[in-house]
């Protein structure tokens, strides 16, 4: 059994409330409680963050790249630990990592990649997020046309049988490619099935969320809007108590003032939660990269194809936490539990998200601007400031 050992702060938000001078103490990777410093065992092993925060670490359900390696390009287990390990530097210490829509063979890669990821236990590493082919051609943004399809029994007999194999398995799917009955199927194999990519009308989305679909793929992105008298796939999951959905926060992909009326609008048991939609470039210098055959420009905070289409996001979950709560008002509690709570419940990992005894020991320690001290997965620091360049976006 590891030695237990504690982090005391000045503060400590275990997901749901802060506790002040208190100490977090760790014991084989898991929390095993939150103390008063004055309620410490003696003797044991201690680590002053002084006056900083510790917090959940962050869970970000939609990475398609990070340090200079985009998973469509380099779908291989050193191409997930290199994303990883990417994104563990602004405080993310659990990820999906996303396969955007490619060839058949790719995905063949990427899935076995993930399975012997997995099986070797790589830290930040909670599973794939297959995003298409199986999507609208209206509303395909960045994907590339000639690879979206419908889903075949071909494809589904696969991804069932592959469904247990790479972690937590996850799939965006639009309802102009996949019926009702494989969405049931997925589900039932233990795919947790998001819409997206999407044109269709509100009423369309209900037998979709009947069969099982529990996500929205960057809300408001690529998908049909709400309007007057058409809901739109937005309406629908603002609506709805059981689609939780996924917010890009960077300033880009969607306005401040359409961000705060969908947190206003929307309410519990499914929240809003943060995502990134990173693409190779965070924790690098890249200027450009290529996906599909096609080059995407990094500029001004921007990713976008030569025509302008936006490809990903620039920014990472430090940053996003930072914009909701600077820029939008949201209280700082309600970003951490964006970037952290919400999207474990969203992705139905209970030892995440919160600091309660018996879960795992995923934290990150932020001083009073939020920047990052230090990172840590399962009790072990994995970054640490003065390593690696700790924050993306001044």
């Amino acid at each position: 059994m590891t030695q237990a050992f504690a982090i005391t702060a000045r503060r400590i938000f275990d997901g749901h409330q802060f506790h002040e001078d208190a100490a977090l103490l760790v014991e084989s990777g898991r929390v095993k409680a939150i103390l008063r410093k004055a309620d410490l065992p003696a003797g044991i092993r201690r680590q002053d963050a002084g006056d900083a925060l510790i917090a959940p670490g962050f869970i970000d359900l939609q990475v398609n790249g990070g340090g200079g390696v985009l998973f469509n390009n380099n779908p291989t287990v050193s191409g997930i630990r290199t994303i990883c390990e990417a994104h563990a530097r602004y405080g993310t210490t659990a990820l999906m990592v996303t396969l955007i829509t490619d060839a058949p063979e790719i995905k063949r890669e990427a899935i076995t990649a993930g399975e012997v990821a997995a099986r070797g236990g790589e830290p930040g590493y909670l599973g794939l997020h297959l995003e298409g082919p199986h999507l609208s051609i209206a509303r395909k943004g960045t994907h590339d046309p000639a690879l979206i399809r419908p889903m075949t029994e071909a494809d589904l007999d696969y991804l069932v049988a592959q469904a247990q194999r790479f972690g937590i398995p996850m799939i965006t799917v639009a309802p102009e490619s996949v019926t009702p009955e494989q969405v049931k199927h997925l589900v039932e194999a233990g795919y947790r099935v998001s819409l997206g990519h999407t044109d269709t009308s509100c009423v369309g989305v209900e037998p979709y969320v009947a069969a099982g679909a529990t996500l929205v793929t960057h809300l408001f992105n690529a998908m049909s809007p709400l309007g007057n008298r058409e809901p739109g796939l937005v309406g629908a999951a603002l609506a709805s108590p059981t689609l939780h959905c996924g917010l890009i926060a960077d300033g880009f992909h969607v306005d401040p003032v359409t961000m705060k009326i969908a947190l206003a609008a929307k309410t519990g048991p499914a929240h809003i939660f943060l995502v990134t939609d990173a693409m190779s470039t965070i924790g690098s210098d890249e200027t450009s990269f290529d996906l599909n055959g096609r080059t995407v420009y990094r500029r001004d905070g921007r990713l976008t194809l030569a025509d302008g289409t936006l490809a990903g996001a620039d920014i990472d979950m430090l940053s996003c936490v930072r914009y909701v709560h600077e820029k939008l008002g949201q209280p700082l509690e309600e970003a951490l539990r964006m970037a952290s709570l919400y999207p474990a419940e969203a992705i139905g990992a209970p030892s995440k998200g919160s600091l309660a005894a018996g879960k795992d020991a995923d934290f990150v320690v932020l001083s009073n601007d939020l920047d990052i001290h230090s990172t840590w997965i399962a009790g072990t620091c994995v970054f640490a400031e003065g390593t690696e360049a700790s924050r993306a976006i001044a």
